[in-house]
């Protein structure tokens, strides 16, 4: 059966999809000898022989299980498979399950829930979503007005250009110095959440995500990893287990209303008494 290159290798947990188009259009991908630099490219595992690097991945397509892990990553780790710069990684810290690549990304200084797995359908599904709610506490510096906050619920446009979705954004209990915020986004541009509270004046000095979808925090230590069941893989990719997103707050909206039964009239040039 004819599969996109790309899926196969991720199958083989060699790379994610979008890191086996990488390696495709580098070259470091043939088949049946001949090397292939379009990333559409597809191939039949049984028929053909499929290399990476030089390396046939025939047998590890057929063989690979498919793994799913949860990690509450700490602070000082790089969310990739790998570092030209040599930086700890989140791959460093699972032990015992072979190859595995992150699902989307955690910045390098923020902690909190990610999930790794070898299953790139699964990696594609999620990362790419726009329905899988991903949640987050946020201290920053300084205390948001409300109209601050509002304008990060109705959507910002970001120093790089991002216009931010409406995020659902929740006020924690605050400190004399600080704000603290719950944070709900259905997207993952580079960074966001710390653009975000740039763009109205309060720079992040702590980061934290604590949900996935259905996946919670679920009291996982720092630097601790569990695999997930397969209730939890499932759940996580159904649209029906979670709210659907909240309108952003219109402008005004908590201003009064006139009484509906109140009336306005006017009076005809006629009518109009006339000044002294």
């Amino acid at each position: 059966m004819l599969e996109r290159l790309n899926k196969l290798i991720a199958q083989a947990g060699i790379a994610s999809r979008r890191g086996a188009d990488e390696m495709i259009i580098a070259g470091e991908v043939s088949v049946n000898g001949k090397i292939i630099n379009e990333p559409g490219t597809k191939a039949d595992p049984e028929k053909d022989h499929i290399k990476v690097r030089g390396k046939l991945i025939n047998a590890k397509i057929a063989k690979r299980e498919k793994v799913y892990i949860l990690l509450n990553k700490p602070k000082g780790y790089l969310s990739s498979a790998a570092d030209p710069e040599g930086r700890k990684l989140v791959t460093d810290l699972i032990k015992g399950f072979g190859k595995l690549h992150p699902v989307g990304r955690l910045d390098y200084n923020t902690e909190g829930l990610i999930i790794l797995t070898n299953d790139g359908d699964f990696t594609n599904l999620v990362a790419s979503s726009k329905t899988i709610p991903k949640v987050y506490d946020v201290k920053v510096k300084g205390l948001p007005n409300e109209n601050a906050i509002n304008k990060l619920r109705k959507g910002v446009r970001l120093e790089d250009g991002f216009k931010t979705a409406p995020a659902q954004i929740k006020e924690l209990k605050a400190t004399d110095k600080n704000g603290w915020f719950e944070v709900t986004l259905y997207e993952g541009h580079n960074q966001q959440i710390r653009k975000m509270f740039d763009s109205v004046g309060h720079s992040v000095v702590k980061l934290k995500r604590i949900a996935i979808g259905s996946i919670n925090y679920d009291r996982l230590p720092v630097g601790a990893y569990r695999e997930l069941d397969e209730e939890e893989i499932k759940n996580i990719a159904n649209p029906a287990k979670y709210p659907k997103p909240k309108p952003a707050p219109k402008e005004n909206a908590d201003k009064p209303k006139p009484p509906t039964n109140s009336r306005t009239i006017k009076l005809s040039k006629s009518k109009r008494p006339r000044r002294n």
